[in-house]
């Protein structure tokens, strides 16, 4: 067996913040699980010290997230697992470019085709160089929320 890289060893505070939250149980449950496995992982003096396999077993999560945990808790802190990352998605489609999608699905099909379809769409949304690239997905949810 392999020695691991991220030793987690609590400080006192730290592990009385954690205690608390699986106590109170208020928090979600995602926040108690990790909080549960990090206590268990604790190498500290009073930590209990469980391999990966065990804590995997009794909380039920992967090996594999417990060494991601780990290494998160040595590096930025035990506490900043039981805060989610705020998303940075980029939306594709700003009014600007929904209204020309929309003209373009109000215009005439193209030839050889009844109607619009969302792939035709995105496909000439990319070629008009509206988008960069964009799936007939993010199209399908566009056309849904005018509609």
């Amino acid at each position: 067996m392999m020695a691991k890289k991220y030793v987690l060893k609590l400080t006192t505070e730290e592990r009385g913040e954690l205690q608390q939250i699986v106590k109170r149980g208020k928090a979600a449950a995602w926040k108690v699980q990790r909080a549960q496995a990090l206590l268990q992982c604790d190498q500290g003096e009073s930590g209990a010290g469980w391999r990966d396999e065990q804590v995997a077993q009794a909380y039920g999560c992967t090996t594999r997230s417990l060494e991601s945990w780990r290494k998160q808790a040595v590096e930025q802190g035990p506490l900043s697992l039981l805060e989610r990352k705020p998303r940075t998605g980029v939306r594709k489609l700003d009014g600007e470019k929904e209204a020309r999608m929309v003209k373009l699905a109000c215009s005439q099909a193209p030839k050889g085709w009844a109607r619009w379809t969302l792939r035709l769409l995105a496909a000439r949304l990319v070629e008009l160089q509206i988008v960069d690239s964009i799936s007939y997905e993010t199209v399908r949810r566009a056309m849904k929320k005018m509609s």
